[in-house]
């Protein structure tokens, strides 16, 4: 039997990047399924650094190729590359080296039939200062004004300022100056999720409801920005894992002889939206039931009654419940009723946070009563939801 020939190889990304951690995953999930024989090299601290390249001992190397330093550098390697980035809409400005991408123009398009699929008709895109910033924001930003542009809707781009600690509330200003131009009832495609977290604090601030007025969408779905916000985020799941998988595969058949041609390139699309409450949007004609929705929404789990939506929007219970009915097709405690399970149900699949306290976050009088209402309404106990 022929035993696996031996190589060394060099991960280049910077692993404290969601992006760049998940690629890294994806390597590792084809090294497992695989069983190639390699000795693999990244940074202790998981950043990225050059030094000494030219002298470096390996056989391979997958690299971020969005750092144009690291594309710089290898793209004339003598080794065995292979780049990870975004895709470019123009042929020409891809690096010389078997590429993996994650399909921009996909993303963007993901994001905008989502918001378009709500019954949005106005969009705005929010992303980074192009200047010295990674061609994927640019590349998304283009992929943007093109889909607006065949579909005929008006789109309004604003990529803000590079921000820091200092200049925070500066930029939060500016940003706010920017959304108090939006037409009501606007969808907008974050180009990160960073950068939706940013648009989801001014709309707090300014008493914006979103989705009711404002809808947002991010791309990464990154777990640690999400939990940042009061209100959950939607987003676009890239392939980042995927990515990873194939530059190992192309790699190891690089590496193996098996691969001739030197500009492979293979785009690999989004997997899926994860669709969250700022783009839980509704057509709803009526600014009162707007209003008194955004209201159960956020104090649904505060214990309230009809009585406190009335009083929220200053109307009579007759007058309110014929508007409900109208534009929902439910009563006013049914819609309460629905959010608090629906939130009952979102903290159990998504956090690890003990029954008993859920149960009481999201205002149900006892355990005994949380577990009646799960069983009547899903069949199921809240733990055997949890384990589903």
């Amino acid at each position: 039997m022929k035993k696996d020939t031996y190589f060394r190889i060099v991960l280049l990304f910077n692993a404290n990047k969601v992006y760049d951690r998940q690629v890294v995953e994806g390597v590792g999930e084809y090294l497992q399924a695989s069983q190639c024989h390699w000795d693999v090299f990244i940074e202790e601290d998981f950043r990225t650094r050059l030094d000494n390249i030219n002298h470096w001992v390996c056989d391979g190397i997958i690299a971020d190729f969005d750092d144009p330093i690291i594309a710089k550098h290898l793209s004339q390697s003598s080794l065995a590359v292979i780049g990870v980035g975004g895709s470019y809409h123009q042929e020409e400005n891809y690096p010389p080296v078997p590429y993996i991408a994650t399909d921009n123009y996909a993303l963007v398009q993901h994001a905008f039939l989502h918001l378009k699929q709500k019954g949005l008709k106005h969009f705005a895109f929010y992303g980074l200062p192009a200047k010295d910033h990674p061609h994927w924001s640019n590349e998304r930003e283009h992929a943007f004004r093109q889909l607006v542009t065949s579909e005929k809707y008006p789109g309004i781009v604003y990529n803000g300022m590079d921000i820091t600690q200092e200049n925070w509330q500066h930029a939060q200003n500016r940003l706010s100056d920017w959304i108090q131009t939006l037409p009501p009832q606007t969808g907008i495609i974050a180009v990160t999720d960073a950068r939706a977290r940013h648009l989801l604090q001014v709309c707090d601030n300014l008493n914006i409801n979103v989705p009711e007025e404002i809808s947002i969408i991010g791309i990464d779905d990154e777990d640690m920005t999400r939990y940042l916000s009061r209100i959950a985020l939607s987003s676009v799941v890239q392939g980042s894992r995927q990515m990873g998988y194939l530059a190992a595969k192309l790699l190891h058949q690089t590496l193996e002889g098996h691969v001739t041609e030197k500009q492979q390139r293979i785009l690999v699309p989004p997997v899926k939206i994860v669709e969250r409450r700022s783009t839980d949007f509704h057509s709803f004609n009526d600014p009162t039931v707007v209003q008194a929705m955004h209201y159960i929404y956020y104090n649904a789990c505060k214990g309230i009654k009809t009585e406190q939506v009335l009083d929220a929007v200053n109307m009579s219970r007759s007058n309110l419940e014929q508007r409900f009915k109208k534009e929902i097709g439910k009563t006013i405690h049914t819609v309460i009723y629905e959010e608090k399970l629906k939130r009952a149900q979102n903290l159990l699949a998504t956090t690890t946070l003990a029954i008993q306290e859920i149960s009481v976050m999201c205002g149900y009088p006892s355990l005994q009563y949380f577990y009646s209402i799960f069983k009547k309404e899903l069949g199921m106990t809240p733990k055997e939801f949890r384990d589903e």
